[in-house]
């Protein structure tokens, strides 16, 4: 007992921090309004169009401006305060989800609504990502602790993911989407509350006059320079565009393949989201960085093998079965990506770092969605994921000469 109850406290060591708890706490409140929002849009947009073209569109325009302007807001994240950054961005989000909330309820609601404020969420996530994960070292005093928190912000997000959908999948069917619109814009009152609720010590910033784009160009040239951290991108931004984009295609696979409803649909994201969370257990009961380079290609070829078995399965039970693989795979993937680049940057270079590398996970994404769509209008979701699932593969293998580069940059 003694023993389980220090791998416990072990494994929840980033909790110790005052600043991090609190932000842990809001998080994991507002978490589950963010991924009820996400269940119900696509549903509310599969149920107005019946259209898979118009699901992966959706996506796309969403999320294109996390591609376009993520990787010059890291800039701004390297040369600002991260905490106000935040404060802003959060109170936005919030502002989004109400609005679309209030033209649910007042019977306004068009496809074009939806982009327009799916968009405008895309610009605020496009200033959020990089400020936020660069955020994670100044809440958290020991560097030790980093890949703990990072860990852990994967758990609250998955967790968030796990339970999200299936109330949203509740509530769609009892009193339809808008009720999770207004959920998730009051859950932003937590983080809000939790952020100004912290005390942060200033870091100490050099006063910059040079042009923001320079800054941009600085980053690049550091980040496509680093043998280590450019092979963590490209792989990245391969498996967002071919393998996240599963995501958009779950109605379709609720509705048309299983023959369910917007339940069945919660079933599958919960799934999905089950098998993040104990992907994100996994990886916060590491002692340590070292060997994450193999998590990072065996947990590919789980991903990829598991889409391409999901899209064979036409029962639920094994559906569900077969996406706690998924989501494990996809979870342990990129946040042992997020892990490794967090530890080997300089700090100086935080912000845009991993400015490029959200512009890589989920800048790609839009592109991937736009590109599921399509496929699966014309050959359907079925076949779609499984070609998906396959590259998914192809990139472990590109990916596998470049193992031995990472481990040297860990240590």
């Amino acid at each position: 007992m003694k023993e389980f109850l220090n791998n416990i406290k072990h494994t929840f060591r980033s909790l110790g921090h005052r600043n991090y708890r609190l932000y842990f706490t809001g998080q994991s409140i507002s978490l589950i309004g963010t991924w009820m929002q996400q269940m119900a849009i696509s549903w509310l947009v599969y149920r107005i169009t019946n259209s898979a073209f118009m699901l992966g569109l959706v996506g796309f325009l969403g999320m294109i401006p996390t591609l376009i302007l993520t990787p010059v807001a890291g800039v701004f994240a390297d040369r600002y305060n991260r905490h106000r950054i935040l404060i802003i961005t959060q109170s936005f989000a919030m502002a989004q989800a109400l609005m679309l909330a209030a033209i649910i309820m007042l019977r306004m609601v068009s496809v074009w609504h939806i982009v327009a404020l799916t968009m405008f969420l895309g610009l605020v996530n496009a200033f959020d990502a990089p400020a936020r994960h660069a955020f994670v070292v100044e809440m958290v005093a020991k560097k030790e602790d980093l890949s703990n928190a990072i860990a852990l912000n994967s758990l609250i997000f998955n967790a968030a993911r796990l339970v999200g959908p299936s109330i949203a999948g509740i509530l769609v069917a009892v009193v339809g989407e808008g009720m999770c619109f207004f959920i998730n814009g009051i859950s932003y009152i937590a983080v809000i509350f939790a952020l100004l609720s912290m005390r942060i010590t200033p870091r100490m910033m050099q006063k910059e006059d040079r042009p923001i784009m320079q800054g941009f160009r600085e980053g690049i040239s550091y980040t496509m320079g680093h043998p280590a951290i450019r092979a963590i991108i490209l792989l990245t931004g391969l498996i967002s565009l071919v393998g996240m984009s599963y995501v958009v295609l779950m109605p379709i696979f609720a509705k048309d393949v299983l023959r369910g409803n917007s339940g069945t649909l919660g079933f599958l994201m919960g799934a999905s989201g089950l098998g993040a969370l104990i992907g994100a257990l996994f990886l916060a009961s590491r002692k340590s960085v070292k060997g994450l380079e193999k998590v990072i290609m065996v947990t590919t070829n789980i991903f990829g093998i598991s889409l391409i078995a999901f899209s064979f399965s036409r029962v639920l039970w094994l559906s569900m079965a077969i996406l706690i693989f998924t989501g494990f795979g996809m979870m342990a993937q990129m946040a042992s990506n997020n892990t490794v680049l967090q530890t080997i940057v300089h700090d100086d270079k935080r912000g845009r770092v991993m400015s490029i590398f959200m512009a890589a996970f989920m800048g790609m994404v839009p592109f991937g969605c736009l590109l599921a769509g399509s496929l699966a209008s014309l050959f359907g979701a079925p076949h779609t994921l499984a070609v998906l699932g396959i590259l998914c593969l192809v990139g472990s293998f590109l990916f596998s000469p470049k193992v031995r580069l990472i481990q040297e940059g860990i240590e």
